[in-house]
């Protein structure tokens, strides 16, 4: 009892801490009914009913106790960091560190727009890492890799904050705890601000439940009557943001008034511009060095021929200070929050090239949707609400754009090649394992997610040779490991996106290696972002050949098998299609990158752009699915003010190329290398 005085004489009463949890034996169980945020998607371990506790419980528990922070509030903050997951040893796409997503003021992250790394310095009104590191007295390392010491960094952190915005004492009200949570943030706009904070109190009051990958049973208890103080958001001293910008309201929609009819959206969703950064960096006189797009004139001068759909590797609050952020250098045209479906429009497609995928080539003629979310926890964050609104706004620009609806056209930031082989080596691999593409294209294409399945045809029938990856996503739950927090841990079986390749008909043979990941060449593994050996949804790939119940497809060069017995449960879809083969004569064929122009095209002063062949090739006797020719162009835009020569020109080769689908990504041939053939 000394400690609840203790806690009243703070300013907090015992009650208020109480009303989220209760301890009992060491176990934290969350008191009152629990109602998942809407739009929300069971995961493979989600909670349906009993009491939660376990270590995980505990520690936000006893953090919450320690520094007098009400436990709904910390909770709900981690939910929508984090959903309560460590997420290893790196940095998020803000620069964040562990379940509560404490921030450093620099760290090293893939630059969006060509894919090098580089260090990346964002703005921000407080970096939580540093704070939590002196107010615990402890290293900035413990920060990243305990969870414990994590969710006590926040928690001093946020009581820290409260007590700057509060005279000294910490709120009375669950309610007063807005503020502290908008500084938390550390955005440099109230309109962002507020959209962070908003988010947290939509959780308060909604409330939430799941089990995390390391099998910690979490919930937090539904608040419906819990009214944040939002005006305490004026005595963070932030800027407004620039004209055209919006926040959210305090339940994370859009907010009252805002404009969708001037976003690229279609009208049956939830959709408000904020624009990405479009700003020098820092000492602000060098025209080079700017974010986080290119202007752009599209499609007249630059053809859109896909939409790549992304995760975001952070909230989604934080994805949108983050592309507003200049020093960021990474943008996307869209973002679409887990709970809700909502959309933010941030680069319009028709008047920027995004800083996403990580190859300038691909960027100028894609469009991309970045999804709330992290890859290796898909199913936590992957709800209905974010697919239909994925559905409806790719529908919506394919329509715009002429894009056809395929999976060739339709792909993940995960298909896309990178420049170079250093470059392609370290392309991302999101929207990850647990995308459920079947169904997601389902919703595209309007019809049933299970009706390609019927009339899938014979192997090796007549005009029966290229093979579409297809496996049944419910029963579909390989084993799958995940490294990246420098011990690799083996994740709850769920249902996944693709089939493990083997270098023979044999369950018990080496699974199908990659120059680019595996340089030692040593076998691929079961790693999440291993995609060396991981045959994905919807790709097609020409058939190599049949073995009892295997099925072998031309992958990277090479022949990977898949377990694929006949019947209702098979995984191969059959069919014909447009495929390239070496032309008579030539032993192999070398694969590129991008499709630049050669470089006699290019003017003077003009620098020309490197396409020099990576190391992967495909031999005579293979054949690989193409997409067609695509636009053999570099579009040269490199300040931010036009003052360069030749500056935000598009320069036009004569080289032709053709875009293959070539092991898990998209790569490129030179047509006069190939023979174009239909097969079937």
């Amino acid at each position: 009892m000394r400690g609840l005085s203790r806690l009243s004489r703070n300013g907090i009463s015992a009650g208020l801490l109480a009303s989220a949890l209760t301890v009992t034996g060491g176990a934290t169980a969350l008191a009152g009914p629990v109602t998942p945020p809407a739009g929300a998607q069971a995961g493979p371990g989600a909670v349906a009913a009993g009491t939660p506790g376990g270590r995980l419980m505990a520690e936000f528990a006893a953090a919450a106790r320690q520094f007098q922070v009400p436990a709904s509030v910390l909770l709900a903050l981690g939910y929508n960091e984090s959903r309560w997951e460590q997420h290893g040893n790196s940095p998020s796409a803000d620069g964040g560190y562990g379940i509560m997503d404490l921030t450093a003021p620099s760290f090293t992250a893939a630059n969006g727009r060509n894919g090098g790394l580089q260090q990346i310095k964002l703005a921000s009104t407080r970096y939580t890492l540093s704070d939590a590191a002196r107010l615990l007295h402890v290293p900035l390392a413990a920060l990243k890799t305990s969870a414990a010491l994590n969710i006590r960094g926040a928690a001093a952190d946020l009581a820290r904050y409260a007590r700057q915005l509060n005279g000294g004492t910490l709120p009375a009200t669950i309610g007063g705890w807005y503020g502290a949570v908008a500084a938390y943030s550390g955005d440099t706009t109230r309109q962002a601000a507020a959209m962070f904070a908003g988010e947290v109190f939509g959780t308060i009051r909604s409330g939430a439940a799941l089990v995390t990958t390391g099998r910690q049973a979490m919930r937090l208890a539904a608040a419906p009557g819990v009214q944040p103080q939002t005006g305490a958001i004026t005595r963070l001293g932030l800027k407004a943001a620039p004209a055209g910008g919006s926040a959210a309201g305090a339940n994370g929609s859009a907010p009252a008034g805002s404009d969708a009819a001037a976003t690229d959206c279609p009208a049956a969703l939830n959709c408000q511009f904020i624009p990405a950064a479009y700003a020098l960096d820092p000492p602000f006189t060098d025209p080079f060095n700017y974010g986080d797009y290119d202007k752009a004139n599209r499609p007249a001068d630059l053809k859109i021929d896909s939409i790549v759909i992304h995760d975001t590797e952070e909230s989604y609050p934080d994805t949108i200070a983050t592309f507003t952020n200049p020093g960021s250098y990474v943008s996307s045209n869209y973002v679409i929050q887990s709970s809700t479906g909502n959309v933010t429009e941030m680069v319009r497609p028709q008047d920027g090239v995004a800083w996403a995928v990580g190859n300038w080539y691909y960027n100028t003629h894609s469009i991309s949707i970045e999804n709330e979310g992290f890859a290796a926890q898909g199913a936590s964050w992957f709800t209905n609400a974010m697919y239909r609104s994925d559905a409806l706004l790719v529908r919506y620009l394919a329509r715009t754009y002429d894009v056809p609806l395929d999976r060739e056209h339709i792909v993940g930031h995960d298909n896309v090649g990178g420049p170079s082989n250093s470059l392609n080596a370290v392309q991302h691999w999101d929207p990850g394992p647990f995308w459920n593409w079947n169904y997601f294209m389902s919703l595209v294409l309007g019809m049933n997610p299970d009706a390609h399945r019927a009339g899938q045809g014979s192997a090796g029938a007549a005009g029966h040779h290229v093979v579409t990856i297809s496996p049944d996503f419910a029963a579909n739950q390989p084993p799958i490991t995940d490294c990246q927090s420098g011990t690799c841990v083996t994740l709850p079986r769920q249902r996944a996106n693709f089939v493990y390749l083997h270098t023979q008909p044999d369950a018990s043979s080496p699974l199908l290696s990659d120059s680019t990941l595996h340089p030692d060449g040593s076998a691929g593994t079961t790693v999440d972002s291993d995609w060396s050996d991981k045959a994905p949804t919807g790709e097609q790939y020409v058939l190599a050949g049949r073995s009892g119940d295997w099925t072998g497809i031309w992958f990277g060069g090479q022949a990977g098998w898949f377990y694929d017995p006949p019947g209702p449960g098979s995984t191969a879809r059959f069919t014909g299609g447009q495929v390239v083969t070496p032309k008579p004569g030539l032993t192999s064929v070398p694969v590129y990158g991008s499709a630049f122009p050669e470089a006699s095209a290019y003017p003077a002063d003009v620098p020309v752009q490197a396409n020099d062949p990576l190391t992967y090739s495909f031999p005579a006797g293979q054949a690989y699915v193409t997409t067609g020719l695509v636009p053999d162009d570099y579009y040269h835009a490199v300040t931010f003010d036009n003052s360069a020569p030749d500056d935000h020109t598009v320069i036009h080769g004569t080289t032709r190329y053709y875009e293959i689908v070539y092991n898990h990504r998209f790569y490129y041939v030179n047509a006069a290398d190939v023979r174009l053939a239909h097969l079937g």
